[in-house]
């Protein structure tokens, strides 16, 4: 089977493309299409028989949750036992958009879904494609990244094509998303209200509107006997091919670090890569395979390129790859957090 790959911009929507791909979606089949963060490879959310095709074609474990994508703010209520009001008046400010909340389930939602959990994870995109295939499938649709589990999330139809074109019916190629990085999961199940995955929308965000707000302690830490309640909260995402590490530290003393273990590697007769920035990048040996993943001034290019650049890593020769960290401040934490997981947490302070 190879993938329909179906193009449209967000402006001027090919309706009967998307009307194909509802009727897909309704007879179990998976369609990737655009949202405003990644690109999703979406299943009937009430199905469980498609979800089961979703960690199929992705090889993604299946205690990995799905997040279930609306497309109208009615449509929340059947699927959930309750609302909180905190979660309501979240939603009423940042949805549609890249936000995803996690609320106990009703039992409409099957446990093939939710990764065999009593919640449920929902977000309501903004992507208008999004939204009117959404509508097109019955209202509920079920879509983690359309990518091969575990490699860095699809920005563009082409990336999902790399990864998914033999194994799904659809790709509807919007063109690059906007944002490039996963929406902010923030989980009402508990008494305060915890961020399992930053993203667009930051803590302090969440903080200003809804007061006290936590980050969950195992955010940055992959325990493997813990069962996910958010996707990408277990396993290693993200990553590139090379052998990669991220060099913290302040900025000259990091590329020295960086000049140095390029030498090092290089002794050993391997081919490097750095992921560095607009300001940074003329500073390393010419030797090196340098790619710039944004400007440190404008912090929302380095979140719009990060997959990119990771994938484009994996068209090259590069067996290592160094990374600077970007601590930027308002999506520092988003950045980090997927770029630690793709490093396998593999950090080097710089002296």
């Amino acid at each position: 089977m190879k993938a329909e790959v179906v193009s449209m911009t967000t402006e001027k929507p090919d309706m009967e493309a998307i009307r194909r791909g509802g009727e897909i979606l309704k007879n179990g089949g998976l369609v990737a299409f655009p949202t405003e963060t990644v690109y999703g490879l979406g299943g009937n959310a009430l199905d469980s028989q498609a979800s089961m095709k979703i960690y199929a074609a992705k090889g993604r474990p299946s205690d990995n949750p799905l997040i279930v994508h609306i497309a109208r703010m009615d449509a929340l209520a059947p699927i959930v036992k309750e609302i909180p009001p905190k979660a309501k008046l979240l939603a009423e400010k940042y949805w549609p958009g890249p936000l995803t909340m996690i609320l106990p389930k009703a039992e409409i939602v099957p446990p093939e879904t939710t990764g065999g959990l009593d919640s449920v994870a929902v977000r309501f995109p903004s992507d208008r494609i999004a939204q009117e295939l959404i509508l097109a499938a019955g209202g509920y649709v079920a879509a983690p990244s359309a990518n091969t589990s575990g490699r860095p999330s699809p920005t563009t139809a082409q990336h999902v094509e790399e990864d998914l074109g033999g194994a799904i019916d659809m790709i509807i190629d919007g063109g690059q998303v906007g944002i490039g990085l996963e929406s902010t999961i923030v989980d009402f199940t508990e008494e305060i209200p915890v961020v399992l995955r930053p993203g667009y929308i930051s803590l302090e965000m969440l903080q200003e509107l809804l007061g006290d707000v936590k980050m969950d302690k195992g955010l940055l830490i992959t325990d493997s006997s813990v069962r996910p309640k958010a996707p990408g909260m277990k396993y290693r995402h993200y990553a590139p091919r090379a052998d990669l590490a991220i060099v913290e530290g302040e900025t000259e003393s990091v590329i020295r670090k960086i000049t140095a273990l390029v030498k090092a590697a290089e002794a050993e007769g391997k081919k490097v890569g750095i992921i560095a920035t607009d300001e940074t990048m003329g500073r390393y040996p010419k030797t090196c395979i340098i790619k710039s993943i944004g400007s440190r001034e404008e912090e929302e290019t380095i979140a719009h390129h990060l997959y990119e650049v990771l994938r484009e890593f994996d068209e090259g020769d590069a067996k290592v790859i160094y990374s600077e960290a970007f601590y930027t401040p308002r999506m520092g934490q988003a950045i980090m957090n997927r770029l630690l997981k793709a490093a396998g947490h593999k950090r080097i302070q710089a002296e």
